[in-house]
């Protein structure tokens, strides 16, 4: 049995939305169907996203201004992460993500079937 991995789960959030809320809102849905499979091979998945939105209700507009919060706060949980999901669909900040993955030389999947077991 494989120990279990942290694995970030990156694909389009704010991308191809427009600012609409409602896609915004289904966009995280879809990052968010893929918790559960992960969990049930045995790993911890984690969604930028869970950490970045309480993150910026908790800053003022001068520090949210200073920088992108969403891909600041992913690239600080990949310094965690043991592995990358990239879930299909156009992301800038899920690119970034496989990017940083890379670099530090953490598996990138791009399904679930590919996710081994722990």
């Amino acid at each position: 049995m494989n120990n279990p991995l942290l694995i970030l789960i990156a694909g389009p959030y704010r991308s191809g939305t427009g600012g609409d809320p409602v896609a915004i809102a289904r966009n995280l849905e879809r990052l968010e169907e893929a918790a559960a499979p992960l969990h049930r091979l045995g790993h911890v998945p984690m969604i930028g996203e869970w950490v970045a939105l309480p993150t910026l209700r908790g800053l003022t507009p001068g520090e949210t201004g200073q920088s992108d919060v969403m891909y600041d706060v992913a690239a600080r949980l990949l310094q965690h992460c043991d592995a990358v999901l990239r879930l299909p669909g156009a992301s800038s900040g899920a690119d970034n993500d496989v990017k940083i993955a890379r670099e530090r030389g953490l598996p990138v999947y791009f399904s679930l079937d590919e996710v081994p077991a722990a």
